[in-house]
């Protein structure tokens, strides 16, 4: 279970996972805002409820220096942004699949300058061989990026599925990194 993460002012931050909104509360950094009714979380004496969102009780620092972007699936998926990088068809992140450009079986590695983003058919397509064999070509040539698109307007989009008890906190974010008209 996610848990939405507020800023001390209110603006939604990002989404975390509930044992980490724990560590959060039980040592006075955040607070609890609102419970999921129907989920608590056991210890071998007490049960909890468990958190939905949490508010910082003091401001949080944002780091100065750019950290490096760490090669991971989520990130692969948002360097290509969300398209498959040979038919250009967009795949949700939750069925994409990796698709090493030199296959693994010929000495091709797993890094950013190998593996873009694919749909099933595309891979299942192009299988052992490299792109000019299978007759495919890449819309971009993947490197190591820079920047991501940012995550918190990603993630804090409201979608079916998120917990109703969201709503009232992620509709400003649309206002805050949305272009005025």
């Amino acid at each position: 279970m996610d848990v939405l993460v507020l800023t001390h002012a209110w603006r939604p931050l990002r989404r975390i996972s509930w044992q980490l909104a724990f560590q959060w509360i039980f040592a006075g950094r955040a607070e609890v805002i609102e419970t999921y009714p129907d989920r608590t979380v056991n210890s071998a004496r007490r049960a909890w409820p468990m958190p939905s969102i949490v508010r910082f009780l003091r401001r949080v620092r944002r780091r100065l220096r750019p950290r490096r972007i760490t090669f991971n699936r989520r990130n692969v998926w948002l360097r290509d942004r969300g398209r498959c990088q040979y038919c250009d068809q967009r795949v949700a992140s939750d069925a994409f699949t990796y698709d090493h450009i030199v296959p693994r079986s010929r000495g091709g590695d797993t890094s950013w300058g190998n593996i873009v983003v694919a749909c099933l058919p595309c891979n299942q397509y192009k299988a052992d061989l490299t792109p000019e064999e299978a007759g495919m070509r890449l819309r971009r040539t993947p490197v190591r990026p820079r920047a991501l698109p940012d995550r918190a307007a990603t993630d804090l989009r409201w979608r079916a599925g998120m917990p109703t008890s969201w709503r009232d906190y992620l509709g400003t974010v649309a206002w805050w990194t949305d272009a005025l008209e």
